[in-house]
């Protein structure tokens, strides 16, 4: 899943992937929305907050969101450095290394948020989860060619949307359903993750961001492992 790129993706590579790292981030953003209070994969709703902000005088609010908004663009930006990296210097499973990389900081935000003091923690928590919803959203827009985005729902509906049309237009297009399927798939998964992110959150707390760290280094092993067989 964590390997091929682009045109030497299939669709059922593009759904397997995309689906995961969708329930991940739905998982993770309404775990953050039930920690901080606002979500840190939904960046239309963080500018139209720093929006009202401005226009309330509200700098907390404006200040709060600024910083998730560069967080997130912050970590898009270290996943294309890393890919570019990895490229230049011939380095293999470029990708599988975001991903165990994106994991690995899940599991020490999870596991610092319960140490650092009150004041710190609702900012560090934010600030972190919105940089690795950035490298995330990055990293899978990249090796599936732009097909798949596993943070920005609005797009994928947007996509449904278009692909509901060409059906409507063409019932028997093979491709199209294909797509239907995979825009369908991944939005019911990133519910189905919010969901269980609510269910963990409340069980837990933010030590459910470990174990949904644990699960991306486990989705990145085999592409890692491949790369070393080589």
């Amino acid at each position: 899943m964590l390997v091929h790129e682009g045109a030497t993706r299939s669709i059922g590579t593009d759904l397997r992937l995309g689906c995961t790292l969708a329930a991940v981030a739905g998982a993770v953003n309404v775990a953050g929305f039930l920690a901080v209070g606002y979500y840190t994969a939904n960046m239309t709703g963080n500018l139209s907050a720093l929006a009202v902000g401005v226009g309330d005088g509200g700098m907390v609010s404006v200040l709060s969101c600024a910083g998730v908004l560069a967080a997130f663009v912050t970590g898009g930006c270290i996943a294309a450095v890393l890919v570019g990296m990895g490229r230049r210097h011939g380095l293999p499973a470029v990708h599988a290394t975001s991903i165990a990389l994106e994991g690995a900081l899940l599991i020490a935000l999870g596991i610092l948020s319960r140490v650092l003091p009150a004041w710190m923690e609702a900012g560090g928590l934010g600030y972190g989860l919105g940089f690795l919803m950035g490298l995330q959203n990055a990293t899978v827009t990249h090796i599936s060619g732009a097909r798949v985005r596993t943070t920005h729902m609005t797009g994928m509906l947007t996509d449904l949307a278009m692909e509901l049309g060409q059906w409507l237009l063409d019932p028997g297009a093979a491709r199209v359903r294909e797509r239907l399927r995979l825009h369908g798939a991944i939005i019911a998964c990133f519910v189905l993750g919010g969901v269980m992110g609510a269910a963990g959150y409340r069980g837990c707390g933010v030590r459910v961001l470990v174990f949904m760290g644990f699960g991306l280094v486990a989705l990145a092993l085999p592409g890692l492992w491949r790369a070393m067989r080589r």
